[in-house]
């Protein structure tokens, strides 16, 4: 690990300075301290956010019917509000499918929506990469890619987000405010994070020198009692999703309100389309309309080898989590594979 400078201001406003100066933030650091242990990012100065937690920071409380999520909130704390338990069990679920109990009492909010992509190639200093080293070229294409992504691809990168608390907060129509030196401004959380086209290097819309502050969700309570968040991975714990499906049902009867549907694990970012959302609304709710909801979702995707059944398993899964979602949220409960 390189050396490096760290300073630890008291105020938002000292953060926010050292920000300007070119500093690198650092909360939980679950996953920017690897990151700088492997070699693969080397920043020359860290900012200690943690003091100014209670500074607004860390609350979670109703916002304009909604709920406001403070950036440095940690995320079992999230998870076990009474007001995320009670209002918004999607996100509840996603949280606690994340990382584990250790990382997620660690982890802060804000830190998880700046989580670099996952690839092993990535975090190998030792091979090329175009995320760590625009230009150098992706060896994931034809190598090692059974987690990557198979939708939003480009020539340069096919590296998926690790989210589990992301995918729901796109589903959700989350909005993450930031402040920096100059003032504020607001995110449409679909805005945020970056498919990797030409610049696989930046992940997110955030620009230099700006703080996550919180996270706004608009009102869910037609979704409080259809919910699901399925996850498909390797192990029951710790592990990152090969597939996730975050689905929320407003419905009368057996037809279709309102609908949501997001993916995580085949990405750059979230994966959402709200077309296929759309021509749900009005329709019974049944595999056959779940499964052709999916094929809409799934158009362009392509695999890479490895990473070839995840095409069929991302159908599945879509379906799947609209199915258990209709049953209601207190049998989705649980419900992770």
């Amino acid at each position: 690990m390189n050396p490096f400078t760290f300073t630890q201001p008291k105020d938002v406003d000292g953060v926010l300075a050292a920000l300007a100066a070119g500093a690198r933030p650092v909360a939980g650091g679950t996953n920017l301290l690897d990151l700088m242990k492997e070699g693969t990012m080397q920043p020359a100065s860290l900012v200690d956010i943690n003091a100014v937690a209670t500074q607004g920071l860390d609350v979670v409380e109703e916002h304009e019917g909604g709920l406001r999520l403070g950036a440095l909130a940690r995320n079992a704390d999230t998870a076990y509000h009474a007001l995320v338990r009670e209002r918004y069990p999607l996100l509840r679920s996603a949280i606690l499918a994340g990382a584990s109990p250790q990382l997620r009492n660690m982890a802060t909010n804000g830190g998880n929506l700046l989580q670099r992509t996952r690839c092993v190639y990535f975090y190998d200093v030792g091979t090329p990469c175009n995320k760590r080293e625009p230009g150098t070229g992706c060896p994931a294409k034809a190598g090692i890619n059974r987690q990557l992504g198979i939708l939003g691809t480009s020539e340069q990168c096919i590296a998926t987000h690790p989210s589990d608390m992301c995918v729901a907060l796109r589903a959700l129509d989350a909005t993450v405010h930031v402040r920096s030196a100059d003032g504020g401004r607001a995110i449409p959380f679909a805005e945020f994070h970056r498919l990797p086209g030409d610049r696989p290097d930046i992940d997110s819309n955030l620009q230099p020198g700006e703080l996550i502050t919180h996270i706004t969700l608009p009102d869910a309570a037609r979704f409080v009692d259809h919910s699901a968040y399925i996850k498909v991975r390797d192990r029951l714990s710790y592990a990152f999703a090969l597939v996730s499906v975050a689905a929320a049902l407003d419905l009368d009867g057996d037809t279709i309100r309102d609908v949501r549907i997001a993916l995580g694990g085949v990405a750059h970012k979230p994966w959402r389309v709200e077309d296929a959302e759309r021509e749900l609304v009005g329709k019974a709710a049944s595999e056959t309309a779940f499964a052709a909801a999916a094929d809409r979702i799934l158009q362009g995707a392509r695999g890479y080898g490895q990473n070839d059944f995840k095409l069929v398993l991302a159908k599945n899964a879509i379906v799947q989590a609209l199915t258990v979602a209709q049953r209601g949220t207190d049998k989705a409960q649980g419900v992770q594979q």
